[in-house]
């Protein structure tokens, strides 16, 4: 008889837990992400017959722009470790032509506006090295570039950058590349010297 009660109420007591425990709402889990190893900066320089040159990650490769043949100074910084791959076109400056070229980026940056949060731009001015443009860097989670850049010599030169990844764009999985690739796209601006310049 004694048996049989303690059985019971243990029964009670056990039911009455789950029934507590089950009581109260759910807590979702926060959505996790897959950790990515990053490798240590280490620069190389492209220096070709090109109008420019500039210093780029060893794990980076440079290849000519298939969908451009009759553009021979545009080239694809590829990151296949991250799926990334930087786009650098190069126009030359004359008979007025800068001005459109300058729209065009700006034309290129405000197609972002709708999956923007926000986009910030800051001045590149280096008057030693003829060096003057803008970096935008586009916050939003389904931004398609999170960073476009435009450089100059405002007389004979004008290269513009656009970062893109060819995956579903979600940048809050890709922050840890977007902050490290901003590093490498940053000492490639840094970096960067016309040609013509480096022969004086």
């Amino acid at each position: 008889m004694i048996s049989h009660l303690m059985r019971s109420s243990s029964l009670f007591f056990i039911i009455l837990i789950l029934f507590v425990s089950c009581s109260n709402d759910p807590v979702p889990k926060p959505r996790g992400y897959i950790r990515i190893a990053l490798p240590e900066h280490h620069y190389q320089t492209f220096d070709s017959s090109f109008p420019y040159q500039f210093e780029f990650p060893e794990y980076a490769i440079i290849t000519n722009d298939p969908y451009s043949p009759g553009e021979p100074y545009w080239i694809n910084v590829s990151f296949p470790e991250f799926k990334g791959k930087l786009h650098l076109s190069y126009k030359e400056v004359k008979d007025g032509n800068l001005v459109d070229y300058l729209e065009d980026s700006r034309r290129f940056v405000l197609k972002h506006i709708p999956k923007a949060n926000s986009i910030e731009d800051s001045l590149i001015i280096d008057r030693q090295r003829r060096m003057f443009g803008l970096f935008y860097e586009i916050h939003g989670g389904n931004a398609a570039s999170p960073f476009q850049f435009f450089i100059t010599d405002s007389s004979r030169h004008f290269v513009r950058g656009a970062l893109y990844f060819n995956v579903r764009p979600n940048n809050d999985s890709l922050r840890p590349v977007i902050d490290f690739l901003k590093k490498d796209i940053n000492h490639l601006i840094n970096s960067f010297q016309w040609t013509e310049n480096l022969k004086q």
